[in-house]
């Protein structure tokens, strides 16, 4: 970054940073630094009759208030697990003649958002506060950019930064300043974990399968396209891991999961985002009944883990992961939402429904998108409560197995929660010609202009020809889930880095106007 187009904070930083390597003060040290314990550890057990153990605590964090009270202050510091208050008196960090450390260092030299290392004894203070009274302090990184100013009283935020475009892009600053957005992803990797430890204790096997795909197959969904130098040809991000981890099913295994990054280069807004995270897992000689019991013992396990309880609130609306879920045929919920029976409807008869309904759509459009449509647009926001929607047409689903009982339909569930599809699952088709057919069927809705119709994998096909074993599978959207135990209205909330458009700099900004 050029002088010119530092704010004065900035500036006054950096002649600062300048300042302390005068003095003989490295900045940035080597970063061993002997911390022995954290601000929660302290604060939970810090007793009278434990006082012994906190003789000596040596402590790490950045600096997020300073009270000055002359030759002593009080400090706020945050470490990895919370924040701690330190009393910091001159003839104690400065104990000989030479008091720079802090007249100049302390007092002038460091600043909010600075990290700095500190050694001394815990007390309480006399308004209660559990608290670490200062003997040696060490800088161990200046902080060159100011933290925004969020201020806190009497157990209240104020000035909280809110502003996505903010909290997105710099996310690194998101978690110094706003502490409940740590507790967020903390509970993304405790449902992970809790989903891996149901999984493993069912003697599921992890597997990893390719991102870079010659086929992107497993989904309806457009795809992002690369090239391949070496081999001199293109290749996709995988849109879903389904048709591998299905050829491990015929290689054998008889239950394998993944948790998959997915990518689709489809639209953005708060329950999509390009890149994302699905669980799948296959099993062999199962079906949609026996998936739909374990989808709930899974997420009621996971509810607990993460929430401490099956009872969950999400934007105001009371939810329940306690099993059993309700169950709901596809053409019932659209007859319950719009009065109409579609189950026996045709092309055109479906497109006079949207027409009738206002639902846009357009002639690359089969079946199975139409009814896609009307229940996307009509039904599922209906569902707060999880709900099973199973028995799909067979157009819609070109993976799934037909149903053993009703013509037409297809074995396969899609759980709602909340009004969003969390879960989709089949009983998997394994016979070779059928799903040859239907690949082709595919062939022909790209032909017709729909961009998210599968392509053939032949390869796919082939591993069929071996002979699948009867299976069933399932694939879990981890960010909606994420969403709902953490009680999240956006994607991007749970989701590190989201993408975002490339930022607007100074630089680029000119380049655009004198284009």
């Amino acid at each position: 970054m050029s002088t010119q187009h530092l704010s004065e904070q900035e500036q006054l930083r950096r002649e600062k940073l300048a300042e302390l390597i005068m003095m003989g003060i490295e900045p940035y040290p080597a970063p061993l630094y002997p911390v022995n314990s954290t601000s929660v550890y302290i604060k939970e057990n810090f007793k009278e009759e434990t006082k012994e153990q906190f003789k000596d605590v040596c402590l790490a964090g950045r600096i997020m208030s300073v009270r000055d009270m002359g030759k002593a202050n009080f400090a706020v510091i945050q470490d990895g697990a919370g924040r701690i208050q330190l009393y910091i008196r001159r003839d104690d960090i400065c104990p000989g003649e030479d008091k720079s450390l802090y007249d100049i260092v302390w007092k002038k030299l460091l600043d909010i958002g600075d990290i700095i290392g500190i050694r001394g004894y815990a007390f309480v203070t006399k308004t209660g506060e559990t608290s670490v009274h200062v003997t040696e302090l060490t800088l161990l990184s200046k902080s060159l950019r100011p933290l925004p100013i969020v201020k806190e009283a009497e157990g209240q935020t104020f000035d909280a930064v809110t502003d996505p475009e903010f909290r997105y892009r710099q996310r690194y600053a998101d978690l110094i300043i706003n502490p409940s957005v740590k507790e967020t992803f903390v509970k993304r990797t405790k449902l992970i974990n809790s989903i891996r430890e149901f999984l493993n204790s069912h003697n599921a096997l992890e597997v990893d399968t390719p991102v870079l795909q010659a086929i992107p197959g497993g989904a309806a969904a457009r795809p992002f396209i690369t090239h391949h130098n070496a081999l001199d040809i293109p290749f996709y991000l995988r849109i879903a891991n389904e048709l591998y981890l299905k050829r491990l099913i015929v290689g054998g295994f008889d239950w394998v999961y993944e948790f998959s990054r997915n990518f689709r280069n489809e639209g953005m807004d708060r329950t999509h985002n390009p890149e994302f995270t699905v669980l799948e897992f296959y099993v062999a000689y199962k079906d949609y009944f026996w998936m739909m019991e374990t989808t709930e013992q899974l997420l009621e396990k996971a509810a607990r883990d993460v929430c401490g309880t099956t009872e969950i609130v999400v934007g105001g609306k009371d939810i329940s992961f306690k099993a059993p879920f309700k169950r709901i045929s596809i053409y019932d919920a659209i007859k319950e939402h719009t009065g109409h029976d579609v189950s026996r409807m045709s092309e055109e008869q479906l497109r006079a429904v949207c027409r009738e309904l206002h639902i846009q759509v357009d002639n690359t459009m089969g079946k199975g998108k139409l009814i896609d449509e009307i229940f996307g647009n009509k039904c599922e926001q209906h569902y707060v409560q999880p709900t099973f929607i199973i028995d799909y047409p067979v157009e819609m689903s070109p993976l799934t197995k037909k149903h053993r009982d009703k013509q037409g339909l297809v074995e396969r569930f899609e759980l709602m929660v909340n009004g969003k599809e969390i879960a989709n699952a089949y009983t998997e088709l394994n016979d070779p010609i059928d799903q040859r057919e239907r690949f082709e069927e595919q062939v022909r809705l790209l032909e017709r202009g729909d961009s998210e119709a599968m392509f053939i994998d032949h390869d796919f096909l082939r591993s069929l020809e071996y002979g699948m074993p009867p299976t069933s599978g399932i694939g879990f959207g981890i960010d909606r889930l994420c969403m709902l135990l953490t009680n999240q209205a956006s994607i991007q909330d749970v989701l590190f880095f989201p993408q975002m458009r490339p930022e607007q700099t100074q630089e680029t900004s000119k380049e655009e106007e004198s284009k």
